[in-house]
């Protein structure tokens, strides 16, 4: 099996000769290994460092977040025939000696996608707000993937090819949680490998603070639950809107019920427009799932597309290197 072992990084030349220093090399039922590091518009030596450790190149001409860097990663590797791809962190955060028994589940056809726990409770540097909104969104993350993962935000998996194949990134912030959900639905073989983290090397550049960061994470959950899983965002609403609706129309009958059946139009205004309100949303998520089952197509066809551009330049290699050499002249000589 061929391990490739991708590395995106954003000005990382100080930490990233560790962290490829770091990757072991002997791993059992890994035959090849290769290092695929994603330059995300980098503006020190980061590239150089990657090249002078002998690892592969993709640089983009400038910063495009880390989910594009994640996804020019997966097609970099699976062109080169990954079987497995383990993600990781140039900052050094994350144990690289791990890597082996994080990709072993795989190995061994027990998972689909390996995602190490950093147990960051045990983590001195998050602050208790940090740690809860991490175990929130973990929670949430679950809810609708219908998984039990500790650490549903960790960057540091491993994905089996078959995986890859079948995954899709849309958003631009992180991709860690939505590729969750989305293997959840897929009914995806998923599990966690608790791993003890580094010391801090710098501070997190994916947001600016914690308000950032809850509303990036939640407007990519949410994203990801209008896309696989609507009637549980929609329907809720409705059922919200119907429950709200309703009240007035319950206050109005008991006040008719009691002799006092004039005036009140306000309660049936009211009411009439939260009404309203329900049955909107009962039609967005009508709308909604119609689209889901689009997208369940579309994701079908991009799987057969990435199936036979992968899978046929993976053959033509390996019909390359079973080819015997041609001598000089044996063309000639076979014609005679």
């Amino acid at each position: 099996m061929k391990l490739i072992v991708q590395v995106p990084c954003l000005n990382e030349e100080e930490t990233l000769g560790s962290v490829l220093a770091s990757i072991p090399r002997d791993i059992p039922g890994i035959d090849e290994l290769e290092v695929v590091v994603v330059d995300d518009g980098s503006t020190d030596r980061t590239s150089q460092v990657a090249l002078a450790h002998g690892a592969h190149v993709v640089r983009h001409r400038r910063n495009e977040g880390l989910a594009r860097s994640f996804t020019d990663g997966v097609d970099h590797a699976l062109a080169l025939g990954a079987d497995i791809v383990v993600n990781t962190d140039g900052d050094n955060q994350y144990p690289q000696a791990r890597i082996a028994d994080l990709v072993q589940p795989i190995v061994l056809g027990a998972a689909d996608i390996v995602v190490a726990d950093r147990q960051t409770h045990l983590i001195a540097h998050f602050s208790p707000g940090k740690k809860l909104l991490q175990r929130i969104g973990s929670a949430v993350v679950n809810r609708a993937a219908g998984t039990d993962l500790p650490d549903a935000a960790s960057g540091f998996r491993a994905y089996s090819r078959e995986s890859l194949l079948r995954l899709n990134t849309v958003t631009r912030f992180s991709y860690c949680m939505e590729t969750i959900i989305q293997a959840g639905y897929k009914r995806m073989a998923i599990v966690s490998l608790p791993v003890t983290t580094n010391a801090r090397t710098r501070e997190s550049r994916l947001f600016r603070n914690h308000r950032q960061h809850v509303f990036r994470s939640a407007a990519a959950i949410t994203r990801a639950y209008v896309m696989y899983r609507p009637y549980m965002i929609f329907g809720w609403l409705a059922g919200v809107f119907a429950v709200l609706g309703l009240a007035p129309y319950v206050r109005y009958a008991v006040l008719v019920a009691q002799g006092d059946g004039g005036g009140h139009v306000q309660s049936q205004v009211v009411g009439l427009g939260l009404g309203l309100m329900a049955a909107l949303c009962l039609m967005l998520g009508i709308v909604a799932d119609l689209i889901r089952a689009n997208r369940h197509l579309i994701e079908v066809g991009l799987e057969h597309t990435r199936r036979a551009r992968y899978e046929a330049g993976v053959r033509s290699r390996v019909l390359a290197t079973l080819q015997p050499p041609v001598r000089p002249g044996a063309e000639s000589e076979g014609l005679r």
